[in-house]
């Protein structure tokens, strides 16, 4: 189940939609392409911590150098960004105009070092918790010529971690079913591959689900095909379904 894309369409279409999801990859595919618009923002992501490395799993989209935009915020400013901090402290959405007024703001070393370079003018975050734990969030951005995030946008926000983190939470407590042993020849990378080759993804999609470039989904699907001899996508999908 997919959003719909209406301006004015109820939170609810997205509740939905994390309801539906039946893994961690289908409540980000359920979600992603939706939540800029419906909080008017520019720039918005999802960070996951993967369960077994503890690693974040950053998806950024709207942005042209997305990817320059996390490397600068986790080198210059994710250990002196207060809204991050509230986020932490509070496990509570928070926008920079709750913390600061706009000029003490337009000041600060975060906004000049990171978010003025890529025009990330307001943004607000939310968290996601699993087990009584912070385990990743939601963020948003608008550009300077757009409005603030105000009282409204905080309360959906609100519901929206709601609801992400009980489906989190429901996800991980399943108990993992053991990968075959033909799957067992593939990385956890690869098998991440599989599953949304399974889904009727490109390779651009597979890319910017896992945030990483088309020419490596293209390389990592050529090794996958080597190891489990076959020749084409549908004879790798036909050939993990086998459980022995």
């Amino acid at each position: 189940m997919t959003v719909p894309s209406t301006m004015n369409r109820s939170l609810h279409s997205f509740f939905q939609a994390i309801a539906d999801a039946r893994d961690e990859q289908e409540l980000r595919l359920h979600i992603m392409d939706e939540l800029g618009e419906y909080f008017q923002a520019q720039y918005w992501g999802l960070c996951l911590l993967n369960e077994d490395s503890h690693a974040a799993e950053v998806q950024i989209q709207g942005g042209a150098d997305t990817e320059g935009f996390v490397t600068d915020y986790n080198k210059l400013a994710r250990k002196v960004d207060p809204v991050l901090r509230y986020v932490i402290e509070h496990h509570a959405p928070a926008h920079e105009q709750l913390i600061f007024s706009p000029e003490v703001w337009k000041q600060s070393e975060l906004y000049q070092n990171c978010y003025a370079r890529y025009d990330h003018e307001h943004v607000m975050m939310g968290p996601v918790v699993s087990g009584g734990r912070l385990m990743g969030g939601v963020y948003f951005a608008r550009a300077s010529d757009a409005p603030a995030f105000d009282y409204k946008d905080l309360a959906d926000l609100t519901g929206l971690c709601l609801h992400l983190s009980s489906r989190l939470a429901t996800l991980r407590s399943q108990p993992k079913k053991p990968p075959s042993l033909v799957a067992n020849r593939l990385t956890p990378r690869e098998r991440e591959i599989a599953d949304l080759v399974a889904k009727g993804l490109t390779n651009a999609e597979i890319g910017a689900e896992l945030w990483i470039t088309r020419n490596s989904v293209k390389q990592a699907l050529k090794r996958m095909f080597r190891k489990l001899n076959v020749s084409a996508r549908a004879e790798l999908v036909a050939r993990l379904q086998d459980t022995v």
